[in-house]
């Protein structure tokens, strides 16, 4: 009744009905006094899905829903290790997404690692890439006559609008897509090369991960397969790339 605001006559219906079409889902505890979940239950509404239960868990407890807005009805105990705070500016987010909806090229001030002072280019906008921790606008540098990831919080100022001189389709690393496949590492014994395949849904001692060409570099950092395997235990590494023949073409920019 609090869940979807009806009438106590209305659950009533709502119940006997359900139980009226499966029997075996829905059962009266005399003892509680409730209809609860039957032994051999099988949802008929929708797909169960871990993966969306976990992130439903993690929306809350990163605060991006509340309690009172999540589908979970009864929360368990939970917390989540941080995930550092970065300093989009809403402004600046704005000015990229109208760049991208209209097209349009941004005269920007830009703070890079690989110069000591903020510098101003031309960027040209058509996407957004989320690397697992920061977001970066995917644009045509027109200084620099290349695609590349402009971190959104490293934008210090967004001056001049002006005229797209590229095609986004012709940003073929954005366009293309890699297929890692990763299994356990070999060096593992059966019984922990047998926990990975489950830690990572496996079959076969294989599994397949797709990723955008221009998200390489940060897929493969995050996985821990940016380093040579055997620098590292086989308990520390846990996984090693099955298929490295994919690396043979880096993209041509990673990060700036």
């Amino acid at each position: 009744m609090e869940t979807f605001g009806i009438s106590l006559q209305q659950a009533s219906l709502d119940l006997s009905g359900y139980s009226d079409q499966w029997k075996r889902n829905l059962v009266y505890d005399k003892s509680q006094r409730a209809y609860v979940r039957g032994k051999n239950f099988t949802p008929h509404f929708i797909t169960p899905s871990a993966e969306d239960y976990f992130a439903q868990l993690r929306a809350v407890d990163q605060g991006l829903v509340s309690r009172e807005q999540s589908w979970i009805s009864v929360f368990p105990g939970y917390g989540g290790t941080p995930t550092p705070a970065r300093g989009v500016a809403p402004e600046t987010l704005r000015d990229v997404l109208a760049a991208i909806h209209e097209p349009a090229a941004l005269q920007v001030t830009y703070q890079s690692m690989t110069r000591p002072e903020p510098s101003a280019r031309w960027i040209e906008p058509h996407a957004l890439a989320f690397d697992g921790f920061r977001w970066h606008a995917r644009a045509f540098c027109q200084n620099d006559q290349v695609f590349k990831d402009f971190l959104l919080s490293r934008i210090v100022e967004i001056g001049k609008r002006g005229a797209v001189t590229v095609d986004p389709q012709t940003d073929t690393d954005w366009h293309s897509e890699v297929v890692l496949e990763i299994g356990p590492h070999p060096d593992l014994s059966p019984t922990q090369r047998r926990a990975i395949e489950m830690d990572y849904g496996m079959e076969d001692g294989r599994s397949q991960i797709p990723v955008r060409r221009a998200l390489l570099f940060y897929a493969l950092k995050r996985l821990g397969l940016d380093t040579d395997p055997a620098a590292r235990r086989p308990q520390d590494q846990q996984i090693v790339l099955l298929n490295p023949e994919v690396l043979a073409r880096q993209p041509t920019v990673a990060s700036v």
